[in-house]
């Protein structure tokens, strides 16, 4: 079965750095564009970071440009979101979401939470 796990989540102060994993199985992850969002507790789910199949293009939030950087390793079937200049704002708990457009699939992980505490 397709399966998505998260990791690197944790309490960071601000301005300091995390990076997040995403590890996925059952899939042929060379396919699909894989994305990260984030979602606080009564607001709605938000996309963060976006990257293609190939790895040629990504995708920001406005809120992260500059600060977040999203990459993958085909060969370790792995999506990553280096997260850097961390802020209270960034806390929140984290997806990995992969999709297959072609044939509509999606996929998400369980989620990790980042808490950037002041």
């Amino acid at each position: 079965q397709v399966q998505l796990v998260e990791s690197g989540g944790g309490l960071v102060q601000p301005g300091g750095s995390l990076r997040l994993s995403c590890a996925t199985s059952g899939l042929t992850f060379r396919w699909y564009d894989m994305s990260w969002y984030r979602q606080v507790p009564g607001k709605e789910r938000e996309l963060v970071a976006g990257i293609t199949s190939t790895g040629d293009c990504t995708n920001y939030a406005e809120s992260v440009k500059g600060r977040f950087t999203i990459s993958r390793d085909n060969a370790k079937n792995t999506v990553y979101l280096q997260m850097n200049t961390l802020k209270p704002e960034d806390t929140a708990v984290y997806y990995c979401n992969a999709e297959y457009v072609f044939i509509a699939a999606v996929h998400w992980g369980q989620g990790t939470q980042v808490t950037v505490s002041s």
